[in-house]
């Protein structure tokens, strides 16, 4: 599964990020989290026409908008369309 995060570089952004490689640690440690960032992370959020950041994409998909701290509701997000 490839799974990205993408935003502005933003605290909020790296919140996201460190979560998503936490949850992946205990679930799937074979799952690939990448993180993109900066004006390119701007642009790909912009195509996935998604209006806020940061953006949790899984396979392609956006999963999810915005900033959750949930551990949970991140999981699930990640791994529940599975």
């Amino acid at each position: 599964m490839k799974i990205k995060v993408l935003g502005s570089g933003c605290q909020t952004c790296q919140k996201l990020h460190e979560l998503v490689k936490t949850i992946v640690a205990e679930v799937n440690e074979t799952d690939v989290v990448e993180y993109i960032t900066g004006d390119k992370g701007i642009q790909e959020i912009l195509k996935t026409g998604a209006m806020s950041s940061p953006v949790l994409v899984v396979d392609g998909k956006v999963v999810m908008v915005g900033f959750n701290s949930n551990k949970d509701k991140v999981k699930e997000k990640i791994y529940g369309h599975i």
